[in-house]
């Protein structure tokens, strides 16, 4: 009998598992509002430099108190018109130019007139948000690539919890690091609302990417292994598509809320209530056992089955039945693997390498999309609708493209058609905005079908005794992307064109990669590296018709299977 049997045996798919799945897969939403949050509390509102008006040698300072009449006349005179012939956003004329209000005198010897920076700050125009970081401390003109860095430091965050969070799980167990993760966020996310300054802000955004990857990371791990096998896609599914609500809801809440500290307070307190409720989780049962806690793992089995109706099942539970469902599992946390297992041998090494050039290259293109929303010229509400509902779609394309057509060209294919609609945005003209967003949409959906099917290509791909290496490694070069893409837009301050280049090029690069992937569809999972270097699947031990007989007593009277028989 194996470990997934078991499951099944205890109630399968039972009350169990769904009340445990939806409550794991509640904070889930929020937490993609927490990824993409910056769209919005950092967005850029149009300003121009503070006017210095000088009347009897008194300096005062013009805002947007100002009748609109006065105020278009005060703006005419004191600062210059950029190329689009909108009021500059950096510099200001050292002194009003009255003659400019001449309907007769024209501006064409504006640039011969002295000016200088915003000495005395900015005004904004606050009719879309009340209050954003930029705002707030002035990150505007010289200090714009503040923006692009705050959110790297916080994609930082998201590689170090990934690096820390995964680790201290398998030490200590994924509840009480997924409990951990839900109060660091509910704190970190309060701090981060409070912030005072924009180091602390920095600061606390970091905890806040740290706490989503222990979330991220645990809460999949006790979903997957607590459901029988035969469901694990759907449950998967359903994690992936709660993260899409997520990015839906996030528009209509900062809609709802246009102070960045408001909206950054409402999605961090519910964390405090998941924090208290995930101590109602059940520790992973397999996890106790490879840790060698196997009466903790009986005792947690009997309170599933309990919960589940099946108690007296649950009562023939025992160590013995425990080591005879997961021999093969056991056998395998016995050998010591690195990361350098996964560059030891030729296959394997291919598969590295071409597997992580897809993860990065997703990342990096995903969020150099997602976090640019506001250069399309659209709603920036409307687009975020947008980009989150087209992972619908795109995630069921995936799943049906690798059922039907098989991985490895799915995947190829969605990163492939992605950078295309990225690259095809520098040829059209920045009027045609319908044309331009709609192609945006197109690569940002590609990129989701690309996470939806590299989860699970990776996993079949690398064989039992590295597979959690190998993920691993994929998904921290996949945050080195989320860290790399903020600091490439900076680039399109000197380079207009060049963000879009590189965020294009670089999924079509991976994608051509992908097609050095071997196909994975239909193929049992390798459990050694062996397997994977020889080609051949693992052996399938089939029972003859005599043993078939011997295994269903033995399974019914609860009796553990001996290690002759399959």
């Amino acid at each position: 009998m194996t470990f997934a049997e078991l499951l099944d045996r205890i109630g399968g798919m039972g009350r169990f598992q769904i009340i445990h799945v939806a409550l794991l897969v509640i904070p889930i939403i929020l937490m993609a509002s927490h990824n993409l949050l910056q769209n919005f509390s950092a967005a850029i509102p149009e300003h121009h430099c503070r006017i210095r008006l000088v009347n009897n040698g008194t300096d005062w300072h013009a805002n947007r108190t100002q009748a609109v009449g006065v105020e278009e006349d005060l703006l005419w005179v004191s600062i210059p018109k950029d190329a689009s012939g909108k009021p500059d956003k950096c510099r200001r004329f050292v002194t009003p130019h009255w003659h400019l209000l001449n309907s007769s005198a024209g501006r064409s010897n504006e640039t011969e007139m002295e000016t200088e920076p915003c000495h005395d700050g900015w005004v904004y125009d606050r009719s879309v948000f009340t209050n954003t970081i930029i705002m707030e401390w002035d990150l505007v003109c010289h200090l714009r690539t503040r923006r692009q860095m705050a959110q790297s430091i916080y994609m930082g965050g998201v590689l170090m919890g990934a690096l820390v969070f995964g680790t201290l799980a398998d030490r200590f167990g994924r509840k009480a690091v997924l409990s951990w993760s839900y109060l660091q966020m509910a704190v970190s996310g309060l701090c981060t609302a409070f912030s005072p300054s924009l180091t602390a802000y920095c600061v606390f955004r970091f905890l806040v990417g740290m706490a989503l990857s222990g979330i991220v990371l645990n809460c999949m791990s006790l979903v997957l292994e607590w459901v029988p096998t035969k469901v694990r896609t759907v449950a998967g599914t359903i994690v992936s598509y709660s993260a899409t609500i997520g990015q839906i809801i996030l528009p209509g809440l900062a809609y709802a809320l246009p102070d960045w500290r408001w909206l950054q307070f409402v999605i961090s307190m519910p964390y405090f209530a998941f924090f208290i409720y995930s101590w109602w989780f059940a520790e992973s049962a397999r996890w106790l056992v490879l840790s060698g806690k196997l009466e903790q793992a009986v005792k947690v089995l009997k309170k599933v089955a309990q919960f589940n109706g099946k108690k007296e099942e649950g009562e023939k539970l025992t160590t013995q039945v425990l080591k005879s469902s997961m021999q093969k599992e056991l056998a395998l946390a016995q050998t010591s693997y690195t990361l350098v297992s996964l560059v030891r041998t030729p296959t394997v090494r291919r598969i590295s390498f071409c597997i992580s050039s897809v993860w990065f290259a997703t990342s990096f293109a995903y969020y150099g999309l997602s976090m640019d929303l506001q250069n399309f010229g659209f709603s920036i509400y409307l687009i975020q609708v947008a980009f989150g509902s087209i992972d619908i779609p795109a995630k069921l394309a995936a799943a049906v493209g690798m059922s039907y057509i098989g991985r490895r060209t799915t995947q190829a294919s969605s990163v492939i058609l992605a950078g295309l609609a990225i690259l095809a945005n520098i040829f059209v003209p920045q009027d045609l905005k319908t044309l331009r967003t709609s192609l945006a949409v197109l690569g940002k959906g590609c990129l989701a079908s690309s996470f939806n099917c590299l989860y699970l290509y990776t996993g079949e791909l690398y064989p039992t005794v590295i597979r959690q290496t190998g993920m691993g490694m994929g998904s921290t070069l996949a945050r080195v992307g989320g860290i790399v893409a903020p600091m490439v837009k900076m680039t399109g301050e000197y380079f207009p064109y060049l963000p879009p280049l590189i965020y294009g090029t670089a999924p079509i690069l991976s994608g051509i990669a992908a097609i050095f992937l071997p196909e994975t569809l239909n193929v049992p999972l390798p459990d050694t590296i062996e397997e994977v270097e020889s080609g051949r699947p693992p052996q399938q031990c089939l029972p003859s018709k005599g043993q078939e007989q011997v295994l269903l007593q033995k399974m019914n009277s609860g009796v553990p299977q001996e290690d002759g028989l399959c």
